[in-house]
Order: structure tokens, then C-alpha cells, then sequence
């Protein structure tokens, strides 16, 4: 699960980004308006968490911009406004969640899954249920056959990027980027480790690889 943290204050936005990280999320930080499109157009986001008093751009002009090059996405404000008519404005520009500094990262990381969870139809439901698999992305849990299987925050992002994306390939690149943040060290084979992972807790032949493309989640073998 890949976030767009977009914070001016250095010492809030590397807290933010030090405790989702530990979370299991995978953070870009940026600290002003201009660096979001260039962000945007370089990865695909789940949500991007956004504060209002940036010194290059107002916060209301950002948020429009951010719907505009991804109408889908969630955004989750962070701000020291705190009047109802400030929440009211931000909300109704498009804005899924409003927080008012100061941030617990508990409460945060919680409103993050409550806004990933409303997103889509799909993932708004208690689970996903696909033959034998069950995910639980409010948990961030997974069951086979009615028996919950273990995950690392890795494991589970990886596994989650493939549920949400059934009917596609996606090459090392795209499962990556759903893993790691910019700057953090990425093995040569980290996908293939997680993957090797994933087949062992689960099937052989849940993940298939598909030769000089990249990955795929197979339905057919979801019931083995």
C-alpha cells in the first residue's frame, strides 16, 4: 500500500512517515504543492495524506488539483484548522477524512483503513472472499480454507496488490512500488522472495508467473 504524505513541517512529516513505515505502508514524503504532480505522474498512490498549510500553494487549490489527476484517490486531510467551517469547505472540495493536529498515528493509520475500505465496493465489504481465500483488509488479515494464515505487513500488501488486481499482469516493478517508499533499499529479488513467500503459506499455484511479463493471481486455483 503506497501513500503520498504531502507535509511541510520536518520534524511532523518524518514522524508521519517513520510510524506509517513501521506500519507496513510504503510513504513519499514531500514538503511542497509543486512536488506533488511530479510525484502523481511518477506512482500510483491508495491515498495521499495532505496538509493545508503548505507555503507554495494553498491547501483547497492542492486537493482540487490532487482530484483532478486522480478522481479516485483518498485523501485524508491533516491540519491545524480546526473551525467547522474549514472541515466543512475541505470536505466538500473532495476530501474523505479531515484530523486536526496534533496527529496520533493510532487514530490516523485507523482513518486510513476506514477510507481505503470505502474507496471501492469491493474493499467497503468485512472481506473479499475468493474460493478458499478470504482477505480482510480492515484486519489486514487472511484465512485459507476458514484458517488464518500469518502475514508480515509485506506479505500482506503484496497479497492485497494482487486481490485488487486479479485480472492483470503486474510486472516487478508495480508489485515493488506497492511495497517500498522512495529511498528505501529494494533487493534485487524481493519480489520473487515475497512471492516464494505467499506460495508457501498459501499454494504453488496461487501466484503464477508469467515469463518476461511479471505475476498473476490464478483463480483457478484458489479452491486447491
Amino acid at each position: 500500500m503506497r501513500l503520498l504524505e504531502i507535509e511541510d513541517d520536518e520534524l511532523l512529516g518524518s514522524a508521519i512517515q517513520k510510524g506509517l513505515k513501521q506500519a507496513g505502508y510504503a510513504v513519499d514524503w514531500v514538503q511542497r504543492g509543486a512536488d506533488v504532480a511530479v510525484s502523481m505522474a511518477a506512482c500510483q498512490y491508495d491515498a495521499v495524506l495532505l496538509d493545508l498549510g503548505l507555503p507554495d500553494i494553498t491547501g483547497d487549490l492542492l486537493l482540487k488539483e490532487i482530484r483532478s489527476r486522480d478522481p479516485g484517490i483518498c485523501v485524508v486531510v491533516m491540519t491545524a484548522r480546526h473551525r467547522i467551517r474549514d472541515r466543512v469547505n475541505v470536505l466538500d472540495i473532495g476530501a474523505d477524512d479531515y484530523m486536526v493536529k496534533p496527529v496520533d498515528l493510532d487514530e490516523l493509520g485507523a482513518r486510513l483503513r476506514a477510507v481505503l475500505r470505502r474507496s471501492s465496493s469491493k474493499l467497503s465489504q468485512e472481506y473479499e472472499e475468493f474460493g478458499a481465500l478470504k482477505l480482510f483488509p480492515g484486519r489486514r488479515t487472511a484465512e485459507w480454507h476458514g484458517q488464518p494464515v500469518p502475514l508480515t505487513s509485506k506479505e500482506y500488501w503484496l497479497l492485497e496488490a494482487f486481490v485488487r488486481r486479479r485480472n492483470q499482469v503486474l510486472t516487478r516493478s508495480q508489485l515493488e512500488d506497492s511495497l517500498y517508499g522512495w529511498g528505501e533499499e529494494i533487493g534485487s529479488n524481493a519480489v520473487e522472495v515475497y512471492v516464494h513467500y505467499l506460495r508457501r503459506k498459501f499454494s504453488q499455484n496461487l501466484i503464477q508467473t508469467v515469463r518476461g511479463v511479471g505475476y498473476q493471481l490464478m483463480a483457478d486455483a484458489l479452491d486447491s
